[in-house]
């Protein structure tokens, strides 16, 4: 992976901050993107720090097709080429549909969705010349439905449905394409998340310190790349509800819904 370039989304917190991290460790050259510009300055000296042999940072709201582009075009400016691309930015939410406002669910849409989309398309020509990869972080949400998290599932089995076309058109073209499936992961996700009129819920229903480590997901997104795996699920659980709903799906509906009803706070209380 010495020198290679790798643009990640969502660099400045989480599991984005985390692979930047990890892909800095194996000597790459990043380009790193987010929206706060303070977080990815510091996310950038960390880089370096961990061994990145180059490190740029981006101002980048993946929303915005237009930023995803600049995102690409600096990245080529720079460096010259293209080797790897992380779709990692993303947000979640938490509320009923029936209590939910539709701008919730089309920013979902935006970010995690359509920034995946954006980024991808411009960056093609340059994986494909490349034989790259292209890795999208997905969730259990993007493999059984959540709920309170309509937008966010949504948006991740629309980002499936996407990877798995984009995998299936470049058999023949030398291009790798990843998905990766965590669980509950530590990170501000959560604490960010969307509620019903579209603000931030600023506090986590979970108890973040046993949840997942960001880093722990970070090296298996690294590892997914270096072996140009397809797809891999990060916890018994998620293995457990994608058969369940597959084979059982009635018991896996009241599975998902017990599990929910038993957070902080839950909306179903």
């Amino acid at each position: 992976m010495k020198d290679n370039i790798v643009v990640i989304t969502g660099a400045t917190s989480g599991i984005g901050e985390a692979t930047a991290h990890a892909f800095a460790k194996v000597n790459c050259k990043l380009v790193i993107a987010g929206r706060n510009t303070e977080k990815l300055a510091e996310v950038k000296e960390a880089c370096l720090n961990y061994g990145a042999t180059q490190c740029m940072a981006v101002a980048c709201d993946v929303s915005k097709e237009e930023d995803c582009r600049e995102l690409i075009n600096q990245t080529i400016q720079t460096y010259g080429t293209l080797d790897v691309l992380i779709n990692n930015a993303g947000i979640s939410m938490r509320a009923l549909f029936a209590d939910c406002e539709l701008e919730v669910l089309k920013r979902l849409m935006d970010v995690n969705f359509w920034g995946a989309v954006y980024c991808t398309k411009y960056a093609m020509p340059y994986l494909l010349k490349q034989k790259g990869s292209v890795v999208a972080v997905s969730s259990v949400a993007g493999l059984v439905g959540l709920p309170a998290r309509t937008g966010y599932s949504a948006s991740k089995f629309a980002l499936e449905g996407f990877m798995q076309c984009l995998r299936v058109e470049n058999i023949k073209t030398g291009l790798h394409v990843g998905m990766i499936y965590p669980g509950y992961t530590a990170s501000n996700i959560r604490n960010a998340a969307l509620n019903k009129t579209g603000n931030t819920q600023q506090e986590s229903p979970l108890n973040e310190s046993k949840l997942m480590p960001a880093s722990e997901v970070a090296n298996e997104i690294l590892h997914l790349v270096l072996k140009r795996r397809r797809s891999r699920i990060l916890t018994a659980i998620g293995h457990v509800s994608k058969w369940l709903n597959i084979l059982l799906p009635s018991r896996s509906d009241k599975m998902v819904y017990n599990f929910v009803a038993k957070e902080k706070d839950s909306p179903f209380k």
